[in-house]
C-alpha cells in the first residue's frame, strides 16, 4: 500500500478544517471516543450539527479564535491506499507554514468557498503549489449547500479560474475541480443527492483513483548518512553506505558515480536489515554495497550515470524566511541537504515577491518572515542539487542560524 501526501489550502473560512473532519468522519477514521470528544464540545457550545472542524484545529489558540494557525498533520487510510493531510493556514501572515506544509506534498487541494468564488488569498495559494512544483491539483468549491446547489455557480466559478492558467502554469499539472458540502458531507466521500447534475466523483474516489507511481519518474539520487565497516572476522571486507533513496530507483547491477567526481562503480548489493533487495525505489531507506572501493563519505550523492546533477559553488534560488529575525547579509549561515551541509552567504537578494500582483520585483532589502525572493548565494563547498523544476526531491535545501540552530529558510534551485 503506498502513501499519497496532501496539502489543503483555503481562504479564511472556506471550510478547510470542517472538509478534513468530514473526510476522516465519513471514511470511519475516527476512534469513538474521538467522536464522543467532538460531540460534546460541539453540545456544549450550543450547536445542532457536530462540528468536525475541532477535529483539526487542536491548538487553543486556533479554537478560541475559530483560525487555523498551525499546520496539523492527520493520518488515514482506505483500501488502496494511506493518506497524510497537511492542514495549513490560510492567512497571507501565515506564508512560511503553508509552505512547509506542502513541502512533500504530491496532492494540492484548494477549497473555494462557492459564495466568496476566487478570491486573492485563492492566488496565492496557486503561487504556492506553482512554486512548489506540485502537479496534482484538486479545487474543492465548497459550502455549495449555501447557494442551494446552484450548478450556475459552481460553473461561474470554474471560469472565473480560467484566466489563471497561463499565470500558473496550470495547463502543465493536472487539475480536477470537486462542487462539495463539507457540512453535510455531500461528494466529499459520499455521493450527493443534492447535486444531481455533477456526474464526476467523488473526492476520496478521484484519490484512490490517482495511478501508482504518477510522482516517480525522477532521476536517481541517494544520500551517503553513514559509511558502514564492521571490522569483524564475518565481515573483513564489508564497506556498505547507508542513506535513503531521494528519488528515481536503483537496481543490482547498475553503475552508479559519486556526484561531482570521476569516481564510478557498479550495485554488488542492495541490502535492507537482513533482506537482499534486487532494486530500491524513493523512500527506502538501504544500505548499498559497491564491487570497487571508492572514495564515498558522509553528505555524498549517489546518481545513475547518465544522470548527473553537477556541484556548484554559487547558487540562484527562490527562497521563503521563515525565521522572525531578519535575513542579515553579513551573517554565515549553514546549508543543509540531506546529509550535506557547507557554510553559505546570502551574496544578494535580487528580488522579492510583490503579494499583491504576486510578481517578483527588483528589491534588495534583506528579506523578512514570510518574505519569498529570489537570491544569490554562495557556499563554502560544492553544493550538489537539481532545479525543482526537473526534480524537488533533490532541488530544495535549508538554511540554518549557527548560533541559535534555528531553521531560518528553506530555498529552491532555480
Amino acid at each position: 500500500m503506498n502513501i499519497i501526501r496532501l496539502s489543503t489550502a483555503g481562504s479564511v473560512d472556506d471550510g478547510k478544517s470542517t472538509f478534513i473532519g468530514r473526510l476522516l468522519h465519513d471514511t470511519q477514521s475516527l476512534p469513538k471516543d474521538k467522536i464522543a470528544q467532538i460531540e460534546a464540545v460541539s453540545k456544549k457550545r450550543g450547536l445542532k450539527e457536530v462540528d468536525l472542524s475541532l477535529i483539526t484545529d487542536g491548538l487553543t489558540a486556533e479554537r478560541e479564535q475559530g483560525i487555523t494557525i498551525d499546520v496539523a498533520h492527520i493520518y488515514f487510510a482506505m483500501d488502496k491506499r494511506k493518506y497524510i493531510i497537511a492542514d495549513t493556514p490560510g492567512h497571507v501572515e501565515y506564508t512560511r507554514n503553508m509552505i512547509t506544509g506542502a513541502s512533500n506534498a504530491q496532492v494540492f487541494m484548494i477549497l473555494i468557498d462557492a459564495r466568496n468564488g476566487i478570491v486573492e488569498q485563492t492566488k496565492r495559494h496557486l503561487f504556492i503549489a506553482s512554486l512548489m512544483e506540485i502537479k496534482e491539483i484538486m479545487f474543492v468549491i465548497n459550502k455549495m449547500d449555501l447557494v442551494d446547489y446552484n450548478e450556475t455557480v459552481y460553473n461561474g466559478i470554474l471560469k472565473d479560474l480560467e484566466p489563471l492558467s497561463e499565470k500558473f502554469n496550470l495547463n502543465d499539472r493536472n487539475c480536477t475541480y470537486f462542487p462539495v458540502s463539507a457540512k453535510y458531507g455531500d461528494n466529499v466521500v459520499n455521493r450527493s443527492k443534492n447535486i444531481s447534475w455533477y456526474t464526476g466523483p467523488t473526492v476520496i474516489d478521484h484519490l484512490e483513483a490517482i495511478e501508482d507511481g504518477i510522482f516517480e519518474n525522477l532521476p536517481f539520487r541517494y544520500n551517503v548518512q553513514y559509511v558502514i565497516r564492521p571490522h569483524s572476522d564475518e565481515f573483513h571486507d564489508f564497506r556498505g553506505y547507508a542513506g535513503k533513496v531521494v528519488s528515481g530507483s536503483v537496481k543490482l547491477g547498475d553503475t552508479i558515480s559519486v556526484a561531482g567526481s570521476a569516481q564510478s562503480s557498479k550495485v554488488k548489493a542492495i541490502h535492507r536489515y537482513k533482506d537482499h533487495l534486487l532494486e530500491a525505489k524513493a523512500g527506502d531507506s538501504v544500505v548499498i554495497e559497491l564491487e570497487d572501493d571508492i572514495d564515498v563519505s558522509r553528505g555524498d550523492q549517489l546518481q545513475l550515470n547518465g544522470e548527473s546533477a553537477l556541484g556548484d559553488k554559487k547558487l540562484e534560488s527562490s527562497m521563503c524566511w521563515l525565521n522572525t529575525t531578519p535575513l542579515n547579509p553579513a551573517q554565515k549561515y549553514i546549508l543543509r541537504q540531506g546529509s550535506f551541509s557547507t557554510q553559505v552567504k546570502i551574496d544578494s537578494v535580487n528580488s522579492q515577491l510583490d503579494f499583491e500582483t504576486l510578481e517578483y520585483r527588483p528589491s534588495t532589502e534583506a528579506l523578512k518572515v514570510n518574505g519569498i525572493g529570489e537570491v544569490t548565494l554562495k557556499t563554502a563547498a560544492p553544493v550538489v542539487l537539481d532545479k525543482y523544476q526537473s526534480n524537488p526531491k533533490n532541488g530544495s535545501f535549508i538554511l540554518v542560524d549557527p548560533l541559535s540552530n534555528a531553521t531560518v529558510a528553506v530555498g529552491f534551485m532555480s
